[in-house]
């Protein structure tokens, strides 16, 4: 929990850190601090080789959508506080597995997309176009 809140500290306070390119070819901005998202807790949707979901589209959540991931087995509406999870809501924002959102869009229940936040390495599970069609 101190190292959480070390990363997001550090993160704030250096914001001109690189943390890669958003899929505009811009820089990465900040996804989300309440909860602190990303792979990393850092507030950014970065991954790394120890990332095997590859948590890169940052996304508002929807009740639709966390309904969906849960049928699917990954439950992200529980708090589970041994992992300083708070359980997450509708309206929440989040860095996603690109491969479950994708997953989701294919269903229909997609949520949208913060595009300056979302790193490039999306674009490996979808289009440009995708990401910016669900509103």
């Amino acid at each position: 929990m101190v190292q959480l809140f070390l990363n997001l500290r550090l993160t704030m306070k250096n914001e001109t850190l690189s943390h890669g390119k958003n899929v505009f070819g811009g820089d990465l901005q900040i996804a989300g601090t309440k909860p602190v998202t990303g792979y990393y807790r850092d507030g950014f949707c970065t991954s790394g080789s120890d990332d095997r979901g590859v948590h890169v589209i940052a996304a508002v959540l929807t009740e639709d959508f966390l309904q969906f991931s849960k049928s699917r087995g990954n439950d992200l509406i529980t708090p589970i506080p041994a992992y300083d999870f708070p359980g997450l809501k509708a309206n929440d924002r989040w860095c996603l597995c690109a491969s479950r959102w994708k997953e989701a869009f294919d269903a229909g229940v997609a949520p949208p997309v913060i595009l300056d936040a979302t790193h490039e390495k999306a674009l490996e599970f979808a289009t440009l176009e995708q990401l910016q069609s669900v509103k």
